[in-house]
């Protein structure tokens, strides 16, 4: 049986939409909440990251994963911290621990298997 999850959890954020973070100890707390987490570093005037816009919101939506997005020019410390050096990257959260990274906008089928990959 599938996992179900409300949309909203107890401190009150919508799972079913991308959860913007600003900071190490906000994203440390939405990876440690557990189950699989895409955190997607982007900026505002990346081209690619918009167009890869569409497809994270819908893998809020349909997926039982957390998506997190960082703006890498306000988070600067934190995207070097994980090793960003283009944008749009997607890192890849299991259980707390990051298994995954990729570079580039992405299809949404390899996101998506990806998530799956790693869902309980």
């Amino acid at each position: 049986m599938m996992a179900t999850r409300s949309p909203a959890d107890a401190n009150g954020i919508d799972r079913d939409e991308p959860v913007h973070v600003n900071g190490r100890e906000a994203l440390d707390d939405v990876v440690a909440d557990g189950g699989v987490v895409l955190v997607d570093f982007h900026a505002e005037w990346c081209g690619p990251c918009k167009m890869l816009e569409p497809v994270v919101e819908t893998l809020a939506a349909e997926t039982d994963a957390t998506v997190a997005k960082v703006d890498v020019d306000d988070n600067q410390a934190l995207a070097s911290a994980y090793g960003v050096r283009g944008v749009p990257t997607l890192v890849l959260f299991a259980d707390g621990e990051q298994v995954e990274e990729v570079v580039g906008a992405q299809p949404e089928e390899r996101l998506r298997s990806l998530i799956d990959e790693y869902a309980d």
